[in-house]
C-alpha cells in the first residue's frame, strides 16, 4: 500500500493527558511512515473515565473499564484504529478485533513518589491490586490505600495527603514529560522525590509500558498502515504476556506480574502470582526461542502451577 491509497485514518483515544500524549506518539509515527496520510483523532469517554471517583466493585474487576467504549466505536467503524495502554486491554479479545501493531516498549518499572520531606511512616496509595499485594509482601504491615484518577490527579492527592507516597508506572510519568531518573521533579510548584522499585520484587503488569494499536480483523487497509510502525520484539513480548494472563484468566485487575524480554533470539519470561490468603507470591522464570512465545508461555504457566 502507498500512502495515497488511504487518505485518512481516524484514531480513537481516551481523553486523559497521558492518553492524548500516547495517541500523539502514534500519529507522529504514522505520519513518518506515510508522509501523505491525514490523521484525525476522536476522543472517547470510557466507563473508567466517567466513574473515576467511584470505588470499584471488586467482583466486577477492571476488564474493559478503560477500553470497552473505544472497542465499541472501532467495531461500529466510527474509528479506524484504537490506541490503548496495552495493560488496560482484557486478556481475551473478540474475534472481530485484533492488536495490529505496538510501539517500542518504554520502561516497565514502577516508582514510589514521595514528598520532598521523606517519611518512612504513613500509607502508600495505589489503585493496582498487583501493587497492593507486592507492597504488603515486601513492607509487611504497611497501610495500603486505594487510589484512582489520572496521573496529575494522583499526584495532587499525594500532595494534599499525609501518605508516605504513591506508586506509579515510570513510563506514564516520562511520557508526560517528568524526568523521573533525576531523582525528583517539580509538579505544580511542589518538589516530589522518585524512588525506583526493583523489578525483582515489583514485577510489572503484563503489557506495562506498551502502546497497543487495535484494528478490526477484516480491515486490511488499517492493518497495513499500522504494521509499518510495529515493533516486532515488543509485539512478541506482549503476545507472550497476554497469553500468560489468558491462561490464568487474569488481567490488570489480577494480582499478577509477568514480563517478557528478548535478547538476541532468546526470550526470557518471569511471572509472579499472588494467591490470597498467602502473602508470598508463586514465582518462576523460563527462557526459550523468541519466535515461539506460546510455547514459552505454556512452560511458564506449568512452572508457576508446579
Amino acid at each position: 500500500m502507498s500512502a495515497s491509497d488511504s487518505q485518512e485514518v481516524v484514531l480513537g483515544s481516551r481523553g486523559s493527558e497521558l492518553a492524548r500524549r500516547q495517541t500523539g506518539m502514534v500519529e507522529t509515527a504514522l505520519r513518518k511512515a506515510w508522509s501523505q496520510l491525514e490523521v484525525a483523532t476522536r476522543i472517547i469517554s470510557t466507563r473508567g473515565d466517567v466513574r473515576a471517583a467511584e470505588p470499584l466493585d471488586p467482583r466486577a474487576g477492571r476488564k474493559g473499564l478503560f477500553t470497552g467504549e473505544i472497542e465499541q466505536a472501532l467495531e461500529a467503524r466510527e474509528i479506524d484504529v484504537a490506541v490503548h495502554s496495552a495493560k488496560d486491554l482484557p486478556s481475551a479479545m473478540t474475534g472481530a478485533l485484533k492488536i495490529g501493531a505496538v510501539l517500542r516498549r518504554a520502561a516497565v518499572e514502577d516508582v514510589l513518589i514521595t514528598k520532598a520531606v521523606e517519611s518512612r511512616a504513613g500509607a502508600i496509595a495505589t489503585g493496582s491490586v498487583r501493587r497492593q499485594h507486592q507492597l504488603r509482601w515486601k513492607y509487611g504491615d504497611v497501610e495500603v490505600v486505594d487510589l484512582r484518577g489520572n496521573v496529575p490527579t494522583r499526584l495532587r492527592k499525594l500532595i494534599e495527603s499525609d501518605w508516605r507516597g504513591i506508586v506509579l508506572a515510570r513510563a506514564g510519568l516520562e511520557r508526560l514529560g517528568y524526568d523521573v531518573w533525576q531523582g525528583s521533579f517539580l509538579f505544580e510548584g511542589t518538589n516530589l522525590r522518585v524512588e525506583p522499585m526493583s523489578s525483582d520484587d515489583f514485577l510489572s503488569a503484563g503489557g506495562q509500558g506498551i502502546i497497543a494499536l487495535q484494528v478490526r480483523s477484516d480491515d486490511v487497509a488499517s492493518s497495513t498502515l499500522v504494521d509499518a510502525i510495529n515493533d516486532r520484539d515488543t509485539a512478541l513480548c506482549l503476545e507472550a504476556e497476554r497469553e500468560f494472563l489468558r491462561l490464568l484468566d487474569g488481567d490488570c485487575s489480577s494480582p499478577i506480574g509477568v514480563l517478557a524480554i528478548i535478547t538476541g533470539s532468546v526470550m526470557s519470561m518471569r511471572a509472579q502470582v499472588f494467591e490470597p490468603p498467602s502473602v508470598e507470591p508463586s514465582s518462576a522464570r523460563v527462557d526459550g526461542e523468541s519466535g515461539s512465545p506460546a510455547k514459552l508461555t505454556r512452560e511458564l504457566w506449568e512452572a508457576i502451577n508446579g
